[in-house]
């Protein structure tokens, strides 16, 4: 499964995790970049968590058009219109 690969393969290096939204950020952006932070202190795991705009040129060629928010670990998008909550995307990191 792509997940586990990426876990074994997360665990040598920093997690890139991107939240991607609006901005100026609406308020279900704002909650899922802080439940994204709050998942990796849960999950005892070093990665950078950034903001990226939805209407981007890089965003729009890397992912094509998204649902706002959405959530992309390692480049591979997890969640769209959705916001998980900080155990959900632990899990997610913890594969």
């Amino acid at each position: 499964m792509l997940l586990n690969y990426l876990w074994k393969t997360w665990r040598r290096t920093l997690i890139h995790i991107e939240v991607i939204g609006l901005d100026p950020p609406c308020n279900k952006c704002n909650e899922l970049l802080k439940n994204s932070k709050t998942a990796v202190a849960q999950a005892g795991i070093e990665a950078e968590v950034v903001k990226k705009w939805t209407l981007s040129e890089e965003i729009r060629e890397k992912y094509g058009l998204l649902l706002s928010p959405a959530l992309a670990i390692e480049g591979v998008v997890v969640a769209q219109g959705k916001v998980y909550k900080p155990e959900r995307i632990a899990e997610i990191l913890k594969g």
